[in-house]
């Protein structure tokens, strides 16, 4: 009786931090042919309200910045660079720097060159989200985009 009073207790607990887990940050994903040889690959983040997610340029000593990589692959090669609108930069206390971050949402986006019209591109991305009292650990995803 103790051990099933024991075992009930446990997993009432480890529903109750189970739930406590914060995703303020939902990742969607996409992409839009330009022609039979080029496309732009989307990466968008929806952030909910009081969070931010922190730009690719954020300097040393900072937060971590957001990253793609693209795993290599002969359908396609990047064209340039990942870029990203506009962010906004203030002073943030807990950095004592000025950083660039994005609030609600963000599109990244990536051009590519494909060799046979269509391509499966597969990476992976790091980023970092903030409110104004705490920071998440760091988040690795995965993700692949297929076009057709």
């Amino acid at each position: 009786m103790k051990k099933t009073a024991l075992f009930i207790l446990l997993m009432i607990a480890m529903s109750t931090v189970n739930a406590q887990i914060l995703t303020p940050v939902r990742w969607s994903y996409g992409f839009k042919k330009k022609s039979a040889t080029e496309a732009m690959v989307f990466m968008k983040a929806d952030i909910d309200e009081g969070w931010h997610v922190y730009s690719q340029t954020v300097k040393d000593g900072g937060p971590i910045k957001t990253t793609f990589t693209f795993s290599p692959s002969k359908e396609f090669t990047l064209v340039g660079k990942t870029i990203e609108p506009t962010p906004v930069t203030r002073n943030e206390k807990t950095f004592n720097m000025d950083v660039s971050f994005f609030e609600r949402q963000v599109i990244f986006q990536q051009k590519i060159k494909l060799k046979n019209g269509k391509a499966t591109v597969k990476g992976t991305l790091e980023y970092m989200t903030c409110n104004d009292q705490k920071c998440l650990p760091p988040e690795d995803l995965t993700f692949s985009i297929v076009i057709k």
